[in-house]
This record gives C-alpha cells, structure tokens and sequence, in this order.
C-alpha cells in the first residue's frame, strides 16, 4: 500500500497515525441462473412448470421462503416489525433496538417492507400466439435481517421474497475491526464508525490488513443459510449456489489528529486546497475520463462523448463539512469526523473505468494483461489497492498546504537543462502559457488514480501530435514530474512531482497582491 509518510511527517506533531481499510461494504448475492430470461426458463423446465402455471408456482414458492424466513426471528424470540414509511431508517431502528434490549450479539430483529425489485412477469405474445417470459421491474416484499455478528459486528441482510432471490450483505469494515481489537485485548476509542484513539496504532492496522485475506465465500454463505433458511428447498429442482459480487465499497484513510483544535485549525485550509488545485473552479474530474481541451479564455467542459455525471460539492453535515469529488459512480471524499480524525475515502461502485494486471478469466495460460477490474469478490484485494492509492495520492496532495521549502529552491532544477538517458532535455518554463498548460493538464483530478497516456494529452491539445506527447512525456520524465506505470502506455505523478506542481499552480494563479504580500 502507498504510503502517506509526508502528510504524516509534516503534520507529525498533531498526528497519533492513520489507520487504512475498509469502511461500508454492500455484497450482492446474485443467483446467476435465475437472473436472466434463458436461465430462469432452464430453472422453470428443471421444475417441471410451464408457463400457464407460472404464476400459481412463483406465488406457492414465496409464500414458502416468507414463512421459512419468518421463522427465524420467531426461533430467536426477536422482534419481527413490518415498515411503513420507505424514509424510516431501519438501521437507527435496529441500532436502538439493540440498545434497548443491552445485546451483544445475535439477531437483533428483522423488518420487512415493501420495495422496488426486479423480477419476472409472463405476457401473452399475440403475433407468435404464445407465452413469453419478461423481465419486469415489480414491488415484493424485502425483508432486513440486522445482527451482532461475532467476527463482523453490527450487519444486516437485505432478502428479495421474490424470484430471482437477490441477496444483500451490508457489513462495515471499522465495525468488523472493533472485534478484532476485542478479541486481541487491544485498547481504543470509537464514536459511531470512527475511532478516535488507538493504544496501538500498528496493530490496529495489521488487524485491518488481515480483513484483506478473509475467505469471503464460506463467510457469506453461512449468512445466506441463516437469513434465506428456504434456499435449498425452494432450489431443490436445480440447485443453484450464490454468485457474490462486491456492489459498493468504502475504503477509508483515517488521520487521528491528537485534538480537535489542531484538526480544526488545519482543515479549513484542506477544503480550500482541495476546492482549488484538486480539482477546477467550475467541476472537479476525479478517478478518470477525459474533458475538453482547456484554451485560454473558454471555460472547461465535459467531452462530447461523455454521458455521465462529473462535480464537486462540499456540504455541511452533522459530522463535519465533506467535500466530494464524483465521476460516475465512484469518488473520493474528504472530510473530518468527531473533531479530531480526518478522513479520506474512496467509494466505488462502477468498476468499469479501473484496472486489474491478471490473466483472462476461464483461460489460465494466458498471459497476465491489463483488464477491467471485476465486481465479484476475486478482486476484492485490488480494489482495496486501487482504493488506498487515490487516498494516499489525495493525502500526498494535501500536504503541499504547508510547504515549507522556498518554492524557488524546490523548482530550481526544472529551470535548468538536464541530461537524461545520455541526451540533453531542455529546462521548463513553469509561467510559460506552453508549459503551463502542460503542467495543469497532467495535474487533473481524472488523471490521480489510473493516470494519463499520450492520447489524453492530446484530446487536451498540450500537443498535437503523438510524437510531440512523446516528447513532452520525455521532458517530464528527465525532471523527474511523472513516472511509467508497469506494463501500460499510461504515466503517473511522482511525489514530489505532485507537490511542486501544486505549488507552481498555485502562483500561476495567485495575483499579484497575494504574492507582494507573501514576500
């Protein structure tokens, strides 16, 4: 995992340490069979029901899987509360319940309501003078199964009454640490999913690594068993096991700050940096995707073929003031909780735009490539890498606030030839409307966490043609600004690229008032 050693340094003082790992966690139980039109027919043939039958069956079938769920709170004497309102939160409803009722592990009660789903419908096809079997969006009852897991901590599971059965595991990653540090005698404080003090630091973090080497399936497959106790019954006809898929995750960098005033005094300037230099003034780009080309005079927009969604907003909660960086489904947000701990976070939900170096699934000989990173659990380590990379790099990129060295000084060597794989590479010119752009443009949010390649650049006119990038690339590199990343045509920021191009910035855009002023 990249470190964040240089935050952590200049901020040393004020810093007990930073604990990484998982926050909120959502699985998917996915019966893959079933979650299509061929399959689900395959499954009705196996059964034995035609389709003139279909809705008789569906219906005898969830009626079984709601007595068979039901009974699990009755067999454990806890409460079973139908919700009305779809507002009401049904983990402050759990959580006091629990509470309420001084457990420590078990059920803690089930809810049912009714909710949106995907499922299947039978129509009649006149012009082929049949039946035919449609997916179809449909309400079902849901039912949420809220525990004091013994390894995980306070979890639920959200179940579909009907068909294809989705499964939900919603498990959060620091709850799952506090058992940990329970069973290792290990001192700390938490205040809602956030601790606030750690005895052992170190060891708090070799806990939270050891979550990276869990055996997810069995560990979800007893869940499974306990919250849809009908599954081999009603699967009888064809058995079918649950496909398990990663939906969203949360990993989070947490910075424990000795004290809330310390926190408090630095934070401000972190938004103001973050709003500033991490991303634009009109909409930040963060995790990947190119823009429009960024000419003197014309405001920054969206590439044409783009169809997503891309900002950054800041917004004041009851835990503190967050700013977020989203592009698509995934983002990076900031913000500081409880008084003394700065978080970031890298949530990620679409893994569509991210990379995994592994052979082609279903073909072992093949050589290792760059593919997309996948959603099921096989890349759970990958994207807990991917995910502690943006943060250091947001981290790395947040510690050029406080920059105490002379920004001459720690751009001297830029303006100077240099001499880099036997040639000579010409000095930069950082105020120069032709290197600054270039500069601005390998600094972009999008560019943080799976870099940038010869072709972004020129989308971006730093150039316009694919020698001269190249070129530009070799200038880049001789300065030491950008590294290549192993076995793609994509580059990254060095470090201390990623700091005195922040300061560089920064005076580029910093009037001349500001900067009498400063010296």
């Amino acid at each position: 995992m990249p470190p964040v050693a240089r935050f952590l340094t200049q901020h040393a003082d004020n810093v007990l340490g930073v604990l990484n790992g998982f926050d909120r966690l959502r699985l998917r139980g996915t019966l893959r069979l079933l979650a299509n039109v061929q399959g689900m027919k395959q499954f009705l043939w196996h059964a034995q029901v035609p389709l003139t039958q279909f809705g008789d069956y569906v219906q005898d079938v969830t009626t079984r899987v709601k007595q068979a769920t039901e009974a699990v709170p009755a067999a454990a004497a806890r409460p079973l509360i139908y919700v009305v309102h779809p507002d009401e939160s049904k983990e402050a409803m759990a959580r006091a319940i629990a509470e309420r009722d001084e457990l420590t592990s078990g059920l803690v009660c089930t809810l049912k309501s009714v909710e949106g789903c995907w499922s299947y419908e039978v129509h009649r096809d006149r012009a082929a003078r049949r039946l035919v079997l449609v997916p179809a969006r449909r309400k079902c009852l849901h039912y949420y199964h809220y525990f004091l897991h013994p390894r995980l901590g306070f979890m639920h599971a959200r179940l579909q009454s009907w068909f294809p059965f989705t499964l939900h595991i919603c498990l959060n990653g620091r709850e799952w640490l506090a058992r940990q540090m329970d069973a290792a005698h290990l001192a700390y404080q938490q205040r809602e999913n956030c601790f606030v003090w750690l005895a052992d630091v170190a060891a708090a973090q070799a806990l939270a690594d050891a979550q990276l080497r869990t055996s997810w399936p069995p560990l979800l497959e007893a869940i499974a068993r306990q919250v849809h106790p009908a599954q081999a019954e009603v699967l009888a006809p064809y058995p079918v096991p649950y496909y398990w898929s990663l939906e969203q995750s949360e990993w989070a960098s947490d910075v424990l700050f000795r004290s809330s005033a310390a926190l408090g005094q630095l934070y401000p300037q972190l938004v103001a940096h973050a709003m500033q230099h991490v991303g634009s003034r009109d909409v930040m780009r963060f995790l990947s995707k190119p823009v429009m080309p960024v000419t003197t005079g014309t405001p920054l927009g969206i590439h044409g073929n783009f169809q997503g969604e891309v900002v950054t907003d800041l917004t004041k909660r009851r835990e503190g003031v967050r700013i977020k960086h989203r592009v698509n489904g995934n983002w990076v947000k900031m913000y500081d909780k409880q008084g003394s701990v700065l978080r970031v976070e890298t949530v990620i939900n679409a893994t569509r735009d991210l990379r995994v170096f592994r052979r082609p699934e279903g073909d072992p000989q093949s050589p290792r490539r760059w593919h997309r990173l996948r959603k099921g659990i096989a890349d759970v380590r990958r994207r807990a890498v991917l995910s502690q990379q943006a943060n250091a790099r947001y981290l790395d990129t947040l510690a050029a606030v406080e920059m105490h060295e002379p920004l001459a000084t720690a751009s001297r060597t830029l303006c100077r030839r240099v001499r880099w794989q036997g040639r000579s590479v010409r000095a930069l010119n950082p105020l120069s409307a032709i290197d600054g752009a270039l500069l601005t443009a390998i600094y972009r949010g999008e560019f943080v966490l799976t870099g940038f390649r010869n072709r972004d650049l020129r989308e971006l006119r730093t150039a316009r043609t694919a020698s001269a990038v190249t070129r530009q690339f070799r200038l880049l590199r001789a300065h030491g600004l950008i590294r290549k990343m192993s076995h793609t045509h994509r580059y990254l920021l060095t470090d201390r690229g990623r700091v005195i191009i922040a300061a560089l910035l920064a005076a580029r855009q910093a009037d001349t008032a500001t900067l009498t002023k400063a010296a």
